[in-house]
């Protein structure tokens, strides 16, 4: 019908002599022509609401090719082209109007979907995300969403558009660019974050921003979940996302190489880091995965789930108490592992306060039950996962990781200054909390908002470091090929040597009390009006802020990225180890306060609080009243 219309019109503004009033069969020649020559170029399925610039070309293919045709059919029939611009006239004539029927069914299409209840967000992301995201969203007017602005992560951008969306300013300047808004009367109901990698401080700072305004800020799905963009789902930012933490390359050949074909047993491979560890390690192809834990519960999920995720890999599960010494030397004796990885433990601090003797016994008499052990049973390393906590500690939990951090320094440095070289190392990694471990902040605090509040914060400037959990085990693998493949000789070989502990790089401390409120943003509530945050004082064992590093030990960073080296006080293996021995037969006899005199004296820095008091903190991060340790890192002290 177009076509029928635009050969008269083309003909009129080549001659506008010759009128309008054609004959019928010139309109019906220019309509056939059209329907012929649009054959090759597709126009037929062509779909009018998707029409894009591929669509577009092939109608000016089509017109083209239209007006030559026409012109030919013409000129064979004896009818005299009005002028010889006739062609070009037709085939622009014919381009306007089928191009601009299609644009204009778009326009109409999109202005009837702009309903009074969409909702008005701002894009955040660089500019070729988010014209992918305004693709999808166009293309999806059921989600009710309508972009107002984009906000860019790139310079020198302001003022510009895509898709006709206004670019409002750069990310570092949401803050003046939502107050802009305000002012205006124009504030969207969510900021949506379209760019992957944007995260860490720079996120916090639009969290922030937002939440002054009471605006939500929400996350697109990755592009890969776009295909088909048939459904937008804005999603909430994960409180993960919060960590300003760089992505650490991790040496993937070296964990294969250490790996790769062993026999691989974890204690408390039920837990947090314990199963972690073991999805981790069966993706590097071992050649067997020996789960130890004492529940029952916690074996039956990591082995169902690792059935699902590496079927391939032999596994083989064991029910035991680290502390049982007949029972592990059993296992060690059956399966004879080549890697031990050391979990197990009680971490919880006001738990062991009210346990001590339990806490004595698994923490520290249960570290050199598995170390003796696998050691007898040729295992050539053993690794050891140590906390934060056990750094001037002022909770038993904390003293007894330290105690069984001392018991295996003694025994890597007899390791690495033995001739023989199949004596077991023994490794030990040391680090901070990890959000989402079982019975950490963050899963009651997502119990407490589900139940509508509040938030229990014990005290407004308790500060702890956090990692993820993925992120934490990758980096204790690394740490266990540094400490059993290292170059000999290199400044970290040394500090081994010396009873050097390696310290992930946790990155700064975070306020638990920002993090109370963050959640809150992020569940799209305001803190102290929808939900209230309640302070609930110290609890038996706890400090304010916790620590990487003693006082007087320089951080040393080592040849890997993400690790870095600690040289705390060390003690001769057999005084440590006479030590431990009578630490554990007063706690077997229930005598929790000879046990801990015992405990005080291997660890001097412990300051014990069990009443939860709260102690100020030293510029160097001791606890002010807490001894130093005295002698200098590296060296030896006898134990009274």
């Amino acid at each position: 019908m177009l076509a029928a219309v635009a050969a008269p019109f083309a003909r009129w503004l080549a001659a506008p002599r010759d009128g309008l009033l054609h004959p019928l069969w010139f309109l019906a020649g220019g309509a056939i022509t059209l329907v012929v020559s649009g054959l090759p170029f597709r126009m037929p399925q062509q779909y009018w609401r998707f029409s894009g610039v591929s669509d577009l070309l092939g109608i000016a293919g089509a017109s083209i090719a239209s007006a030559v045709l026409f012109s030919i059919g013409l000129v064979m029939v004896g009818y005299p082209l009005p002028s010889m611009t006739f062609p070009i006239i037709y085939a622009l004539v014919l381009l306007m109007m089928l191009g601009g029927l299609r644009i204009a069914y778009r326009l109409a299409h999109r202005i009837a979907l702009r309903k009074a209840d969409q909702r008005r967000i701002v894009l955040i992301g660089v500019d070729t995300v988010a014209d992918l995201y305004l693709r999808a969203i166009e293309r999806n007017p059921a989600a009710g969403i309508r972009v107002v602005g984009l906000v860019a992560l790139g310079t020198h951008q302001a003022g510009r558009r895509i898709h006709n969306v206004p670019i409002l300013g750069h990310v570092d300047d949401i803050a003046a660019i939502l107050d802009r808004l305000a002012k205006a009367h124009a504030l969207p109901e969510f900021l949506v974050v379209t760019e992957a990698s944007f995260r860490g401080q720079a996120l916090t700072q639009v969290l922030d921003a937002a939440a002054h305004h009471g605006i939500a800020v929400l996350r697109t799905p990755a592009l890969t979940a776009l295909t088909p963009a048939e459904r937008v789902e804005l999603r909430p930012i994960p409180l993960e996302d919060l960590l300003n933490r760089p992505q650490v390359p991790l040496d993937r050949d070296g964990m294969e190489r250490l790996i790769g074909q062993q026999t691989v047993l974890i204690t408390g491979a039920g837990g947090s880091i314990g199963s972690e560890l073991v999805r981790q390690i069966a993706q590097l192809n071992p050649e067997k995965l020996v789960l130890l834990d004492h529940g029952e519960f916690e074996l039956w999920q990591i082995d169902t789930e690792l059935a699902e995720l590496a079927p391939a890999v032999p596994r083989q599960i064991v029910v035991a108490d680290v502390r049982d010494e007949a029972r592990i030397e059993e296992v060690m004796a059956q399966y004879r592992p080549h890697l031990v990885f050391h979990a197990a433990a009680l971490k919880h601090v006001p738990i062991v306060e009210a346990n001590p003797a339990e806490g004595i016994l698994t923490n520290i008499h249960g570290t050199r039950v598995v170390a003796d052990a696998a050691s007898r049973h040729g295992a050539r390393a053993m690794i050891v996962i140590s906390t934060d906590k056990a750094v001037n500690p002022s909770s038993l939990m904390g003293a007894a990781k330290r105690a069984a951090e001392m018991y295996c320094q003694a025994l890597d440095i007899k390791a690495r200054t033995s001739a023989s070289l199949d004596a077991m190392r023994c490794i030990t990694v040391r680090f901070g909390n990890v959000l989402g471990s079982t019975g950490s902040v963050v899963p009651l605090f997502r119990r407490q908002l589900e139940r509508g509040g509040p938030l229990t914060v014990t005290h407004p400037d308790m500060r702890r470091y956090f990692m993820t959990v993925p992120e934490a085990v990758g980096l204790v693998l690394q740490a266990s090929v540094r400490g059993t493949c290292g170059k000999d000789g290199s400044g970290t070989d040394a500090l081994l040597r010396d009873g050097g502990i390696f310290v992930l790089d946790m990155g700064e401390p975070v306020k638990i009390v920002d993090l109370a409120r963050q959640m809150i943003r992020l569940a799209g509530l305001r803190p102290d009006e929808d939900v209230s945050i309640r302070f609930t004082g110290l609890r038996p064992g706890e400090k304010l802020y916790e620590e990487l590093f003693h006082g007087r030990e320089a951080p040393v960073p080592t040849d890997n990225p993400g690790l870095l080296m600690a040289t705390p006080r060390v003690v001769d293996l057999a005084e440590v180890a006479a030590a431990v021995d009578q630490m554990t037969d007063d706690a077997r006899r229930g005598d929790v306060k000879a046990a801990l005199r015992i405990l005080a004296l291997l660890v001097p820095e412990f300051n014990h609080n069990p009443k939860g008091e709260v102690r100020s903190a030293t510029p160097d991060g001791a606890v002010a009243g807490a001894p130093l340790a005295s002698p200098q890192p590296g060296s030896t002290e006898q134990v009274a």
